[in-house]
């Protein structure tokens, strides 16, 4: 099969022919459909995360099932699916008590010693986050995919997989959003106009968006904001606190940088929770003054935006099938593979939304 394959981070991929090996029990092969390009991937890329090399990026994928292993039961060749990353064992504390996005158990790859699930030529590819999307076909665990409705357009299907499991799931399961209540999104890129639109169906009174880039802002009130501000103003955050009267019970980090992260903390009211989901260096650090904790504000995480994803990402498709969720809209080009580079050179400008990958299965 054609694949993506980073040799050496920041060094561009190359397409090459990478062998995938058959379904074990457990798993799944999959014939990729389309493949959204994350800022999370261009971390791996520009390495400011490591990883072990060669590996195929890719996370944020939907695709047909060609063949599972003798021990799956919930999928059969043909089954459209959607991938995620936050792959889960089933058994582990974190799943048992519901914290599906947590689990980090072994079990879900291939053990020491087993043949490699992708080869290039007498070498073994490094699988990235379980997936390794950029490529013709993916083998993964069975809880690495779930089954939707074969309606569901693909290549808007993929960006679920991550953008808006992580965006829509700060709102429904992390933030948790009443309606009424007001919501402000720092970053409107792929997860931050996610979350704008969630906020949106999750029926929050104000929602405000700040970014510097005018587009995005733009997008982001078709999308439900109901103001817009400009990131790069020194007033932003005073701005935003005026508008809601006080701050915002819901802030929502979506760029994974510590000016933003700190915006999100400045932004809200007394009792305010402020959710951060932006990747940021490791060497990062972000919290509380000793007046905000005072203000019994709360900054917390969300990997993934806590999904549960067999169960919300069908709910996410049934949201676009209803016109409740506007993928179309955060979905800003479609290049085929051998345009990766080019797709991770506009997310550096940091003007783009979301560009996806698509194949012929799409």
């Amino acid at each position: 099969m054609k694949a993506a394959v980073l040799f050496e981070a920041k060094t561009p991929l190359q397409i090459e022919d990478v062998a995938v090996d058959k379904p074990a029990a457990h798993e799944v092969l999959i014939r990729t459909a389309a493949v959204g390009v994350c800022r999370s991937d261009l971390h791996f890329v520009d390495g400011t995360y490591p990883h072990a090399m060669p590996t195929i990026p890719g996370h944020e994928a939907a695709g047909v099932v060609e063949a599972v292993g003798s021990e799956v039961r919930a999928l059969k060749p043909g089954d459209h699916v959607v991938t995620c990353l936050s792959t889960y064992c089933g058994e582990c504390e974190f799943c048992v008590t519901g914290r599906l996005s947590l689990c980090i158990s072994s079990a879900v790859k291939r053990p020491k010693g087993a043949t490699p699930r992708l080869m290039l030529g007498d070498r073994p590819v490094a699988q990235m986050l379980n997936l390794s999307a950029y490529a013709e076909q993916m083998l993964v665990h069975e809880h690495a995919c779930v089954r939707i409705d074969p309606e569901m357009p693909l290549d808007r299907a993929a960006i679920l997989g991550c953008a808006v499991t992580t965006g829509a799931g700060a709102i429904f399961n992390a933030a948790r959003v009443v309606p009424g209540e007001t919501v402000c999104v720092v970053g409107c890129g792929g997860v931050g106009l996610a979350a704008i639109n969630a906020a949106k169906i999750a029926g929050a009174g104000k929602v405000i968006a700040v970014d510097p880039v005018a587009d995005k802002r733009d997008l982001a009130m078709k999308l439900g904001a109901t103001h817009a501000i400009d990131a790069s103003s020194d007033t932003a955050a005073d701005e935003v606190v005026e508008i809601t009267r006080g701050g915002v019970h819901h802030a929502i980090e979506a760029v994974g940088r510590p000016q933003s992260a700190a915006t999100a903390v400045k932004v809200l009211r007394r009792g305010g929770i402020a959710t951060i989901l932006g990747m940021m260096p490791l060497s990062e650090k972000v919290g509380l003054s000793a007046l905000d904790l005072l203000a019994d504000k709360t900054v917390q995480g969300a990997l993934m935006g806590r999904n549960h994803f067999p169960v919300d990402l069908p709910r996410l498709v049934d949201f676009y099938q209803r016109g409740l969720l506007d993928l179309d809209t955060i979905i800003a080009a479609r290049l085929p593979l051998d345009r990766i580079n080019d797709a991770f050179d506009e997310l550096r400008k940091g003007d783009t939304t979301r560009t996806v990958i698509t194949f012929e299965a799409a």
